[in-house]
């Protein structure tokens, strides 16, 4: 039997191993690190992550939101634009919201004429229809009674020349013609006396009624566009043309969480850093007058002096469940 080949594998083997061995037995040389990492400049100090933010006089960004809902159809300012109060920002389709407010500004304009329309009573034409009303019962009047006249003079003459019938027939008709004078005379002092003031009041508080009710919708459609509440700049704008929003902000598809449209800040020339101090770190303080602290910029090796400004207590509870 022929062991040449087995002891050349073995060989072949061993001489592998022992390469392997001293090949990843070497030390290799660290590679140098991307950016310097932040040096503590302070024999004692206490390291602590922060967010940059404008000086306010609550010391916080300004996180503008929307009151309504819908998608946004146009963007009106760009990221680091400095603005005065009161520049639109964005605005949200406001097409179902206008035409609501167009129908009860039509509403009201129709409680408007019909007030003017009742304190402008009694129409000129309306009241000339009366009147001719009133003369034409007070000449039926007058021809009734010429006829009962001159039947009580044939009665009177002679009894027999007509009957009692025909001579109650005549006084009938001279009563009712009266009557019908009467209250064609009661229609025309109606319709000159004009609307009834409890329908003014009625009609005076329906117009007033629907006024509010569409400048309310004007004050609502207003909402459709967001405005600056300060003189300022836009920080940062976390939605987009077309997105969809609502009061809750804008959807974040990363975080899965609402943000705010829109992040503003005072414009000024300085900006200030909050830091967030863990409560485990806090006894490490020093007094305030002699704290002293350093910017680092993260990836980078910029960094700038700090200003200690004041404390502001900041507690969230801690939740942790197991089991």
């Amino acid at each position: 039997m022929n062991n040449k080949p087995l002891f050349a594998l073995a060989a072949l083997g061993l001489a592998t191993g022992l390469f392997s061995v001293y090949y990843y037995g070497q030390t290799k040389t660290a590679l140098p690190p991307v950016f310097k990492p932040a040096a503590n400049p302070y024999s004692k100090g206490i390291y602590a992550n922060g967010i940059i933010e404008s000086v306010g006089a609550s010391g916080e960004n300004i996180n503008i939101y929307p009151e309504v809902s819908g998608p946004i159809t146009q963007l009106l300012v760009a990221e680091g634009q400095t603005v005065a109060k009161g520049t639109a920002l964005l605005t949200i389709d406001p097409s179902v919201q206008r035409a609501t407010t167009e129908q009860l500004q039509a509403q009201a304009d129709a409680a408007q004429s019909v007030l003017r329309e009742l304190k402008a009573e009694p129409r000129p034409e309306t009241l000339a229809v009366a009147a001719a009303q009133v003369a034409s019962a007070r000449s039926s009047l007058k021809t009734a009674e010429d006829a009962q006249a001159k039947q009580e003079r044939a009665f009177a003459i002679d009894p027999r020349a007509i009957s009692r019938d025909v001579l109650d027939n005549a006084r009938n008709a001279t009563r009712s013609a009266a009557a019908a004078l009467a209250l064609a005379q009661r229609q025309y002092d109606l319709t000159r006396a004009g609307a009834w003031s409890y329908e003014v009041e009625n009609q005076e508080r329906q117009y007033l009624a629907l006024s509010k009710a569409a400048a309310a919708g004007r004050a609502l459609l207003a909402k459709y566009t967001l405005v600056a509440p300060i003189d300022g700049i836009v920080l940062a704008i976390r939605t987009s043309a077309g997105s969809y929003v609502s009061n809750q902000g804008a959807y974040n598809t990363y975080t899965g969480g609402f943000e705010p449209l829109i992040v503003m800040g005072a414009s000024q020339d300085q900006l200030q850093v909050r830091a967030f101090v863990d409560e485990i770190l806090i006894h490490q303080l020093a007094e305030p007058s002699r704290i002293t602290a350093r910017l680092y910029v993260r990836g980078t090796e910029q960094n700038y002096p700090l200003r200690f400004e004041r404390i502001q207590p900041y507690v969230t509870p801690k939740i942790e469940l197991s089991d």
